[in-house]
């Protein structure tokens, strides 16, 4: 008996401790890698327990991240290497192919935020991960079959699509990932915590274009990778990242964990749909993370058919296009947690603004490069606007908690409710808001590509209706500044996103009356 009311003791004092799982009072609680109770705001849970908790499941959550990127963009890589393997693809064709994957991964961002509530952080990124087995080995089989090449070019196309839509499995993990990551910071350092998540995902952008190209060369004569054509091994493009995806499913199985606080059920995400700032902020996102996916995606087709001379005397980098922009990539990922940094301390929409503003000055100058032939003035405005999107996808995803943070301080003080619950509730709201606005924003990649695509109709039909390949290539020549009516698209887009920054954020008179006063600074 004394036995019996010694254990009973023990548990109780088990269930005060603020570390990791309660004792198993409702079925979800008894699973393993479940945590019940979770105090981020409470410094001293945060020493000792939280810090070291949260930092486990953000260098998980990072890897498996960052290997969806990787696989989200893979197809920037194939579709310049097509013609080596066999298939040709007009322009449009080849945008289409790199558009469906970031049209694919844009929508499944916001059932990819549900599935964190639903199956837990833990469950959910290690089946996100193993998701992106489809594309790979879809790319690792059918792409460089000899049965696809066999096929005639219409279908051939259709197939094609097919296997490219699979790869937007690695779009939609961002979401999740961000979502869920939200929930085990406290407000004073999300700033930093999301930015290094995202960093860490957008960097496999980098990876994937340095890493592919070199990969898929492996065994072919350094003198024939010099050639227009050449072979290579599109199947390794696939197959590299098998075992790296293993890893990242299973290393999210054995070591993460899922928090019972972290939902974003329907009452939350109706609620964030119904704000105004929710869809401000995916406005901006767009101009900011659709940018860098977006350029991401299309900068090297743009490249090879913006500078046919230039390429045509430097056949490595002619060769190694995709490689090449993997500088953006990494710029851009590198420079994301800095935007979120410097947004803790001088205000997001400050640093949002100054990036739009810093972004259209750059395209302008990326359009000189174009009309002036000069491939270095384009490619170095160009990473500086990749520099400028990273830091402004840290700036505005450093916005949402805040400005929510600050609306749910508003309303628990006007309608006297309980201010922890209310926060709470304003928490789960930001949370469903980022899958929101990271959906909207990366759709805003599709349209970039759209954009280039459409610009690029006319010399396509031109270079389509030549009829030998030397006419083709004069015709290319002739018509190499095609991508200049698209960036003056985007100049335009940035004046008004920097004028939307402004009106809702910057304005004295609308920072006072909508946002609190309390939350200016951080906003």
């Amino acid at each position: 008996m004394s036995g019996s009311r010694s254990g009973h003791g023990a548990l109780l004092r088990f269930r005060r401790m603020s570390t990791t799982v309660a004792a198993p009072t409702t079925a979800r609680a008894a699973r393993r890698h479940w945590i019940d109770h979770w105090e981020p705001e409470n410094e001293q849970f945060w020493e000792a327990t939280g810090r070291r908790i949260a930092r486990k499941n953000l260098m998980l959550s990072i890897f498996a991240e960052h290997i969806g990127f990787s696989i989200w963009i893979l197809w920037t890589i194939v579709v310049i290497n097509l013609a080596n393997v066999g298939i040709t693809m007009s322009l449009s064709e080849q945008f289409w192919l790199t558009a469906l994957p970031n049209l694919i991964g844009s929508g499944l961002r916001i059932p990819y935020t549900f599935a964190v509530p639903k199956f837990g952080g833990r469950t959910w990124t290690c089946a996100s991960a193993s998701l992106l087995l489809i594309p790979t080995l879809l790319l690792a089989i059918v792409v460089p079959s000899g049965w696809l090449a066999g096929l005639d070019h219409d279908t051939q196309f259709l197939v094609l699509m097919a296997c490219a839509a699979t790869a937007g499995v690695g779009g939609g993990n961002f979401s999740s990932s961000m979502a869920n990551i939200s929930f085990f910071y406290p407000e004073r350092r999300k700033g930093f915590a999301l930015g290094l998540n995202a960093a860490g995902g957008n960097l496999g952008v980098a990876v994937a274009q340095l890493v592919v190209p070199l990969v898929i060369i492996v065994g072919v004569p350094a003198a024939a990778v010099k050639l227009p054509e050449h072979d290579v091994h599109l199947s390794y493009a696939g197959l590299m990242w098998l075992p790296l995806i293993v890893v990242a499913a299973l290393g999210a199985w054995l070591y993460m964990d899922s928090l019972t606080q972290a939902k974003t059920d329907t009452k939350a995400y109706a609620a964030g749909v119904r704000q105004t700032q929710t869809w401000v902020m995916a406005i901006l996102y767009i101009g900011t993370f659709g940018s860098f996916i977006g350029y991401s995606f299309a900068l090297p087709l743009v490249i090879k058919n913006t500078f046919p001379e230039f390429l045509g005397h430097h056949p490595f980098i002619a060769t190694y296009l995709a490689g090449l922009g993997f500088v953006g990539a990494l710029v851009g990922s590198l420079s994301r947690p800095f935007g979120g940094w410097l947004s803790d301390r001088v205000g997001g929409a400050r640093v949002t603004l100054a990036c739009f503003l810093g972004m259209g000055a750059c395209t302008v100058l990326a359009i000189v490069g174009v009309n002036e032939h000069s491939f270095a003035l384009f490619f170095a405005s160009y990473m500086v606007i990749f520099f400028l999107a990273g830091m402004g996808n840290g700036s505005t995803y450093r916005m949402i908690p805040s400005i929510f943070a600050a609306l749910g301080r508003k309303e628990a003080e006007a309608k006297g409710l309980d201010p922890k619950q209310t926060l709470l509730s304003h928490k789960r709201q930001a949370a469903a808001v980022i899958g929101i606005v990271g959906a909207v924003g990366a759709f805003g990649g599709f349209l970039i590509q759209v954009v280039f695509r459409q610009a690029s109709l006319g010399v396509s039909a031109l270079v389509k209706a030549a009829d030998t390949p030397a006419q083709k290539t004069a015709i290319a020549q002739a018509h190499a500044d095609w991508s200049v009516s698209a960036l003056w698209v985007f100049v335009a887009a940035y004046v008004v996103f920097a004028a939307v920054t402004w009106f809702f954020y910057l304005r004295r008179s609308v920072a006072v009356e909508r946002i609190p006063s309390f939350a200016y600074a951080s906003v």
